[in-house]
């Protein structure tokens, strides 16, 4: 069983479009992270890379599931439009 430093929701972290990584500040001076691959797969928990301190990530997994699914779908289209 995980002990957690805090609980933070999803919206409290800041988000990096390049790098598809959610940060939130750690009490050691660093951040907390977490991708939105690890949260589509169903991951919860972000880590310190400095610290051995983590937090529960509260969030709608059915946000981020709905999300990939749009995009293959889009995908699929796409690929079947290039192939007409």
């Amino acid at each position: 069983m995980a002990v957690y430093h805090d609980e933070v929701e999803i919206e409290d972290f800041e988000y990096d479009e390049e790098l598809e990584t959610y940060y939130y500040p750690c009490p050691c001076g660093d951040r907390f992270e977490i991708t939105k691959e690890d949260l589509v797969n169903g991951e919860d928990v972000a880590t310190c890379p400095s610290c051995s301190l983590v937090v529960k990530v509260i969030y709608n997994l059915e946000d981020f599931q709905n999300t990939e699914e749009e995009k293959a779908v889009k995908s699929t289209k796409t690929q079947l439009e290039v192939a007409r």
